[in-house]
């Protein structure tokens, strides 16, 4: 949309470099304006962005919370490696989140992102206009699962406990151990000569239920199944915008309950 074309004013993201595993630990980046790029492809050397052609649901949820909470500054970190499952044994050549990762040199997407958490929280002055900024953590947004969905059942059954506790360690780095979580369930585009892109994906969709119901401050995100799809995997434009937009507004929701 031509209104997201454009650098989003008053809204600003940090955006670290996503690394593969067995490599030295990343999440460089720098603070700046949002704009469309913080997709597939983009790269940062902590001195400058190089942003891509593509976007994630992080424009449409930043404009959403932007007209939901119009008198407030808002601030995105952002760390994400497509592809990437929690399980080790799912890592496939994506990497893996799992806190637990003792494989090659032990650093996975876990280690890159607390990295990049520790970068954006070292920067006082996020806007350039030379005064402190102070950082007020709002949530968590989560949309991951498939390659979990995509091996055996035994990793399938475990993504609930993976889930939980990847949950309850990043809240932890956060230091706020109730930081509201919100989960976009996984759906699936039955462009498989199977049917079936995520063959475990009924059991993934089951544990993201559960763990937001056991949760207490957690949301799930459902309006995934109506999206359509650029290719098997990913939702089209149209539906990585939807899938923003309900980001903020759960989001929002859980805060203003909380109030």
């Amino acid at each position: 949309p031509s209104e997201m074309a454009k650098p989003l004013t008053g809204i600003y993201i940090f955006h670290g470099n996503p690394s593969a595993d067995n490599t030295a630990v990343d999440g460089r980046g720098i603070w700046e304006i949002l704009k469309p790029g913080h997709g597939d492809g983009f790269f940062s050397d902590g001195k400058t962005n190089t942003l891509s052609g593509r976007f994630g649901l992080e424009l449409s949820f930043a404009q959403r919370m932007q007209e939901l909470q119009p008198t407030e500054s808002i601030a995105i970190i952002k760390y994400s490696r497509g592809g990437t499952s929690i399980d080790t044994a799912a890592a496939g050549e994506y990497g893996c989140w799992d806190p637990d990762f003792q494989q090659g040199n032990g650093i996975n997407q876990y280690d890159h992102f607390l990295a990049a958490i520790k970068y954006a929280l070292s920067l006082e002055d996020i806007d350039g206009d030379a005064e402190k900024d102070t950082l007020i953590l709002a949530g968590i947004l989560w949309m991951q699962g498939e390659s979990d969905a995509c091996f055996g059942e035994e990793i399938a059954q475990r993504y609930q406990v993976n889930l939980k506790r990847l949950m309850d360690l990043i809240r932890a780095a956060f230091l706020t151990d109730d930081l509201p979580v919100i989960i976009g369930r996984i759906s699936d585009s039955g462009q498989d000569p199977s049917g079936k892109v995520w063959p475990q994906g009924e059991i993934v969709r089951q544990a993201q239920a559960d763990f937001v119901r056991l949760d207490g401050n957690a949301v799930l995100v459902t309006s995934t199944d109506n999206y359509g799809y650029s290719d098997p995997w990913h939702y089209d434009s149209k539906g990585y915008l939807d899938l923003g937009r309900k980001f903020a507004e759960s989001l929002y929701n859980l805060l203003t309950q909380k109030r």
